[in-house]
């Protein structure tokens, strides 16, 4: 389904005030200073909406429905396939919360969809790890505590370490200005800087470069030893703001840390080569699938599953108001649940640029990965989606597991100062605009 609104076309059918004018009778008035884009943008977000009229069912078909891993089947268990999808939490614009920066945009209409996509993928990571992938969420039921503090991660507030405003002043470090659309690498790099500072998620984010999954740098990065005493005991003291909401209680421990995989890929020049479509697919059917980042130029969908050659996906692009926590610490979460009909798209309609996402909690998880990426995608094709290596390449620079900077500020000063944190990172943006 098409967004509508300004996603697509900041242009309005109302006449401008210098038509106006003309028509009656008066001289043109003098123009006006041009407004910020995502201040044109969030004057008309009110016109993004989601029409369900427009959603078609499934359609009866024997087909197997795959969503993030597990299988369905339309004709014995519709309603169990309809639950696990509206459980996926789902994020989508957002309006009237506190402006990005104290002065920037108060709603992220226009320009946001793909850091609501990403907060998607990361938000299904954090459920797996906590609650599991057979968690389910149900209408008025009463949630366990993991969820709410999963949901308050991502909340429109500069305190919440997953925000838009945590990401979109992160971005300034990959080199996109507040309130410029990101693609799916500039995504998967702020998350990944963004992980380093949240104590309670605790997980290792590693971000694939050209194609290139190394098996190698992935098990050091998650066998990397815990911070010693000192520095958990300065990080809990610097961070007691915003990313110091998800201070991991139970103390700093040795072992595997879940990892978040995430791949960009470019599965062709202007359209998907269909030689990709089977291996894409296949990734859907994974265990530790966490779906795909992609749609169309400025047009970012959270893929799901798939049904046949559709893709399946939530879809960001209507605009709700900001929701806060309730004094208790939980969340109203009804508006964070889809519970409409789920979208679908023709997969060769697919933006070539995309990022796949995986989730492996433990060791095992990743190492069972590796296999089904052998089997499933490097060993049926002769054009491969991307490589699997066992060791870093000698030509590469060394690999260096990410670390959280030493600084003396909150995590909200911090992330408003990206520039003296990390280096603008080398890797292309996947996706032209």
């Amino acid at each position: 389904m098409t967004a509508k609104g300004p996603d697509r076309n900041c242009a309005t059918n109302f006449p401008t005030q210098t038509g106006s004018r003309h028509l009656l009778g008066l001289p043109a008035a003098a123009p006006r200073p041009r407004p910020a884009p995502w201040r044109i943008l969030s004057r008309y977000e009110n016109q993004i909406t989601i029409l369900s009229d427009y959603l078609e069912e499934f359609p009866e078909t024997d087909e197997p429905v795959w969503i993030l891993g597990r299988q369905h089947h339309l004709n014995t268990d519709k309603s169990k396939l309809l639950l696990d999808i509206s459980g996926r939490l789902w994020f989508t614009y957002r309006r009237k919360f506190s402006p990005i920066g104290g002065t920037g945009p108060s709603s992220d209409a226009g320009w946001g969809c793909m850091l609501r996509c990403g907060q998607m993928m990361l938000a299904q990571a954090l459920i797996c790890r906590h609650l599991g992938r057979d968690w389910q969420w149900e209408k008025h039921k009463k949630q366990p505590e993991e969820y709410h503090r999963i949901l308050r991660c991502f909340l429109d507030r500069k305190d919440c370490c997953y925000s838009i405003h945590q990401m979109a002043q992160m971005g300034v470090g990959e080199g996109k200005s507040i309130g410029e659309w990101f693609g799916p690498n500039t995504v998967a790099q702020v998350l990944k800087k963004l992980a380093l500072f949240d104590e309670w998620n605790s997980l290792a984010v590693y971000v694939s470069m050209d194609n290139t999954v190394v098996i190698e740098d992935i098990k050091k990065m998650c066998w990397s030893p815990p911070q010693s005493s000192s520095a958990a005991h300065s990080s809990a003291h610097v961070h007691r703001s915003a990313l110091g909401r998800n201070k991991n209680t139970a103390g700093f421990c040795t072992g595997w840390k879940p990892l978040l995989l995430i791949i960009p890929l470019r599965l062709g020049i202007n359209h998907i080569n269909p030689v990709y479509i089977d291996a894409f697919k296949e990734c859907f059917k994974m265990p530790q699938s966490l779906g795909a980042l992609g749609g169309k130029p400025n047009n970012a969908y959270y893929f799901i599953g798939f049904l046949g050659n559709e893709l399946i996906y939530l879809d960001p692009h209507t605009t709700q108001s900001f929701v806060d926590s309730e004094e208790n610490g939980t969340v109203d979460d009804q508006s964070f649940h889809c519970q409409q009909a789920p979208h679908r798209m023709k997969i060769m309609n697919l933006d070539p640029s995309v990022a796949l996402g995986f989730f492996c909690k433990e060791e095992c998880d990743f190492d069972n990965w590796c296999g089904l990426v052998q089997k499933e995608i490097l060993k049926q094709q002769s054009l491969r989606m991307f490589e699997l290596v066992q060791k870093h390449p000698p030509h590469w620079p060394p690999f260096v597991p990410p670390t959280k900077p030493e600084v003396t500020t909150t995590g909200a000063e911090l992330i408003e100062s990206t520039d003296k944190l990390f280096e603008l990172e080398e890797e292309f943006e996947i996706l032209s605009v």
